[in-house]
């Protein structure tokens, strides 16, 4: 942390302080996903003073993201997002240290690399994919803040996955729930992901604090048509192929 003038409000703040924001400067997060909820996610990850960002996609930005994805402009319209994202992420704060991943990956590379993070942000929009970063956040022991977003709603829910046995995102979803569909179909407004994306954000800060003990194993979820946030406190399934 090379500017602490940088972070001033933060390091005023009883909940940050000096050492707490040290403690941001020294940690690690992995980005699944730069969509809607990845990109606010990210930018303000990236401007809170995490030290070291780890930006996983295999897509392009086009121009149906621009209204949504708010690392991207039209400029960036047929580069692949990771490349996007930590060109603009890097303007944002040089300190920033970024590694990209431009592919699709499959558990075992996850957990290869989420052997060196602190916390993992899903923004995804598939449930196939989310349930494959979730089971290796498992595997890691790695710390998964999820969210999602379609029409008007989102949701928000943070798992610290440490061993005894759960909860997991597979104790609220299973396969038969494909069926939810994904935003490219059902469409989403655009700022419904800007909030979700910058919840997420701020789990991920409440985990690398040391501070998401009382907020783990919440869904939250958020109907943005009347302003209503609703919580259910998850527990494990007793047929999760993870915590049953």
């Amino acid at each position: 942390m090379t500017e602490p003038n940088r972070y001033a409000r933060h390091i005023v703040l009883p909940e940050v302080g000096a050492a707490g924001q040290a403690r941001l400067a020294a940690s690690s997060v992995l980005i699944v996903g730069l969509g809607g909820l990845g990109c606010p996610a990210a930018q303000y990850l990236a401007s809170s003073g995490v030290g070291r960002l780890v930006l996983n996609d295999f897509d392009a930005v086009d121009v149906t993201n621009l209204p949504r994805q708010v690392l991207f402009t039209d400029a960036d319209v047929g580069r692949t997002k990771v490349t996007a994202a930590a060109a603009r992420l890097s303007q944002l704060n040089p300190e920033l240290a970024i590694e990209t991943i431009d592919q699709r990956c499959d558990s075992a590379r996850l957990v290869s690399v989420m052997k060196h993070v602190d916390a993992v942000l899903d923004g995804t929009d598939s449930l196939a994919t989310r349930f494959v970063v979730n089971d290796a956040c498992v595997a890691a022991q790695v710390p998964l803040v999820s969210g999602a977003a379609i029409r008007l709603e989102g949701q928000v829910v943070t798992f610290l996955n440490r061993s005894g046995g759960g909860p997991c995102y597979r104790c609220i979803y299973s396969d038969d729930d494909e069926w939810l569909g994904d935003c490219q179909g059902s469409g989403v407004l655009a700022p419904v992901t800007g909030v979700i994306g910058a919840l997420m954000a701020m789990e991920a800060i409440q985990v690398l604090l040391g501070k998401a003990e009382s907020r783990a194993n919440v869904l939250s979820l958020w109907d943005a048509k009347t302003g209503v946030w609703n919580r259910v406190a998850v527990k494990p399934r007793t047929n999760c192929p993870n915590c049953g």
